[in-house]
């Protein structure tokens, strides 16, 4: 069932963001981009959403919370996405760190890294993928060893973004044996930034712009103190976490600057074609926030949402590349970064940043395994 949004609250919330977001425009303070949750780094504007309570919405008021629904924080991030509004420096802590950790971390894990990011002020890189790796998490070949003090982490990780901005690293390493327990051997640290064993190299866009990087872990030493949760049980984190990561509304709004620009720029000289492609993209958005609203309900209500919040990242993905391609045809410039109109400069950034679409938070091929194991077809 999906969740109304009849709810008062919910309704002077989301105007209270939108007049919020209009004014930040008007004065110039930021532009509307498409996919600006990954590129649209912007710490002080994340500190002022930190000001305004809309960071950690949902998480507890002793660790910088502030104890709101689901549904609250949904409002949030889409009126957010919708805008174009430059999210990145904050959009995966608040989305799936700050929750990993209130879940597994220490008492000080969360007093000092949950409490920061409600406030704005601390960015956590997320390492889990490796070259020759990829999706398949369970292969990871980045190892923890004891030492007499800790542990030392040897490795690297890929696709990691804002590395290079970083307070911490939450790194996913082996330190079992994986023949023997593929998916129990593996365990997560926190790593605090900069680290003089800590390597960090950008990985260049079609835009030129940099968000990912690669990370080299050289001999690291961390304590025991730095786990995130239990020695060998990061699947199961790191399961829940993707969980978040895969169905949110920033799998289908990544372009909606660029469809929302279009439909109003067409006003009433659309033709029969524009329209239908109008018509039906806008069709597949509503079906798209339906799906993952319901997600966030079932979060709100304590469910396992790994094989719907899969579905909501497949379909959502295609979705964001569907959108460049199909209104490409009713935009008469050649699309350009530089340019000052916007529909030219918004369909060069949603053109350039669609091979990422599919493939960042897991591939879609990845995610049908999921949701056919789910299904029991396999």
């Amino acid at each position: 069932m999906i969740p109304s949004e009849i709810d008062q609250q919910c309704r002077l919330l989301r105007e209270e963001v939108r007049d919020f977001l209009r004014h930040e425009i008007r004065s110039g303070a930021i532009t509307p981009q498409c996919d600006a949750w990954l590129t649209g780094f912007d710490p002080a504007f994340t500190r002022r959403l930190g000001t305004r309570g809309w960071l950690g919405m949902t998480w507890p008021k002793a660790y910088g919370g502030h104890e709101r629904s689901q549904l609250e924080r949904f409002v949030v991030i889409e009126e957010l996405l919708a805008a174009g509004a430059p999210t990145a420096a904050h959009h995966t802590n608040d989305r799936q760190v700050g929750p990993m950790i209130l879940r597994c971390g220490t008492e000080q894990q969360k007093k000092t890294v949950v409490a920061g990011i409600a406030r704005g002020e601390c960015i956590v890189a997320i390492g889990l993928s490796e070259p020759d790796v990829g999706s398949d998490l369970a292969s990871v070949r980045t190892r923890a060893t004891r030492t007499d003090t800790g542990w030392r982490i040897t490795g690297s990780k890929i696709w990691t973004s804002f590395a290079h901005h970083a307070h911490y690293l939450i790194a996913l390493c082996r330190t079992g044996d994986a023949d023997a327990q593929r998916h129990g051997g593996l365990t997560q640290f926190i790593i605090k930034l900069p680290n003089p064993h800590v390597r960090v190299r950008p990985i260049r866009l079609l835009t030129g712009g940099h968000h990912f990087n690669q990370v080299f872990l050289d001999d690291v030493e961390v304590s025991d103190d730095d786990v995130l949760g239990e020695v060998g049980g990061a699947w199961a984190q790191i399961s829940a976490e993707l969980a978040l990561e895969r169905s949110g509304p920033e799998r289908f709004l990544s372009t909606f600057p660029l469809l929302s620009h279009v439909t109003g720029a067409a006003g009433g000289s659309a033709n029969d074609e524009m329209l239908c492609a109008i018509g039906d993209l806008t069709s597949q958005l509503w079906a798209l926030r339906a799906m993952s609203m319901d997600v966030a309900d079932m979060l709100e209500h304590g469910q396992s949402t790994n094989a719907e919040a899969a579905m909501v990242k497949d379909l959502g993905t295609r979705f964001e590349g569907d959108v460049p391609e199909r209104l490409r045809a009713f935009i008469a410039a050649e699309p350009s970064l530089s340019s000052a109109d916007s529909a030219q400069s918004l369909l060069a950034q949603a053109i350039l940043q669609s091979p990422g679409y599919t493939l960042r938070g897991g591939a879609n091929e990845i995610l049908r395994g999921i949701v056919a194991r789910d299904l029991g077809l396999r």
